[in-house]
């Protein structure tokens, strides 16, 4: 009888070993979470015992081969632990290169907890499964990783509202699967790669507020599935390629704040661009008189730029303009009639043109010029 009992309890023993995640695992997190400090919510108090896959707030496992297989810890979220704290989360401390040890990683995301310091280690690059990697929000400094091209399976890269510096790696290129590039509001300069274009699943490329320098590569054209370019309020220079207008589903173009020169490239005016902000560049001559039923934008800012003449007749074509903004120009002549135009029967409205100067204007239905 105490033979069979000693043979169920070493088969008990074997179960569970096999069931909890492997020691190297367990102790990768152990250093990672040392490098951390949360005081407010408790995120780290489930962290206990030796089963890292059972119940470790954030941390989810591979159910084959029990190993870590994604991080994720938000510091705002609506889990019940931020919603009975009544508050949204802060942590300080560093991202510790341990976290490198879990090379069966697929996403990290330490994201928005506003105190997190430190650089990105270099070492995350050598995570070959990784697919997510999401730290926004917190006060990281240093440089992207050189070698961050060796994520080749990463679709998302997120570094947004951080103090990043330094510049774009031009191993970034090579991340061929990458659909969400994130790295608004940091400190990085330089320019965008002149092979960007080889990012061909990317559908979003977030980079405002930084201070990247150059022109806008002519290879971005190239990335036929992206929907949204925001590089507004950086240092960009030269002209807008006229192959954005030709993009098959870009829908959002952001490009305020820069230093672009030249002309506005007539095919941004009639496209499948809806919202479409070129303001405070130095833009020339006159707005192409190309308006179309493509043209349908729920937003058109082209104010502060030096563009002249008068505002296009085509404009009664356009599908639908929700905004139009083209004050502190040097415009001249009359506004096209609208006495019956109406788009979706609302009536487009030229709310904003203070610097403007016209021949012979009577205000639209009374509104102010």
């Amino acid at each position: 009888m105490g033979l069979i009992f000693f043979i169920i309890a070493i088969f008990l023993a074997t179960c569970s070993s096999i069931n909890s995640c492997p020691p190297s695992d367990l102790a990768a997190l152990l250093s990672f979470k040392a490098a951390l400090h949360e005081p407010y919510l408790g995120i780290f108090n489930s962290w206990t015992g030796t089963d890292c896959c059972h119940n470790w707030y954030g941390v989810s496992c591979d159910p084959m081969t029990r190993r870590v297989a994604d991080i994720n810890l938000r510091g705002e979220s609506e889990d019940p632990l931020f919603q009975k704290a009544g508050r949204t989360g802060f942590m300080s401390g560093s991202i510790s290169p341990a976290i490198c040890k879990l090379n069966r990683l697929s996403s990290l995301t330490i994201a928005d907890w506003k105190g997190i310091s430190g650089t990105i280690p270099p070492c995350i690059a050598s995570l070959p499964f990784l697919r997510i990697l999401d730290l926004v929000g917190n006060k990281i400094s240093g440089e992207i990783p050189t070698d961050i091209g060796r994520l080749t399976r990463l679709t998302v890269l997120n570094v947004a509202d951080n103090n990043i510096s330094g510049t774009i790696p031009r191993s970034i290129t090579n991340l061929s699967l990458l659909m969400h590039l994130d790295l608004r509001n940091n400190q990085i300069s330089g320019t965008l790669p002149r092979n960007f274009g080889k990012l061909r699943m990317l559908s979003r490329a977030l980079l405002s507020r930084n201070r990247l320098t150059g022109s806008i590569p002519k290879s971005v054209s190239n990335i036929y599935r992206l929907s949204d370019l925001d590089l507004s309020f950086n240092q960009i220079l030269g002209p807008i390629p006229d192959t954005l207008g030709k993009m098959p589903v870009l829908a959002t173009l952001n490009l305020d704040g820069n230093q672009i020169s030249g002309i506005l490239p007539p095919t941004l005016i009639n496209s499948g661009v809806s919202i479409l902000n070129l303001s405070r560049n130095a833009l020339e001559g006159n707005i192409p008189d190309v308006f179309g039923p493509r043209s349908y934008f729920t937003a058109i800012d082209l104010s502060y730029n030096r563009l002249k003449g008068p505002i296009p007749k085509s404009i009664l074509s356009a599908t639908y303009i929700g905004h139009l903004d083209l004050s502190h120009n040097h415009l001249c002549g009359p506004i096209p009639d609208y006495q019956d135009i109406n788009f979706w029967n609302e009536p487009i409205l030229f709310k904003k043109f203070e610097a403007l100067k016209f021949a012979g204007v009577t205000p639209y239905k009374g509104y102010p010029i």
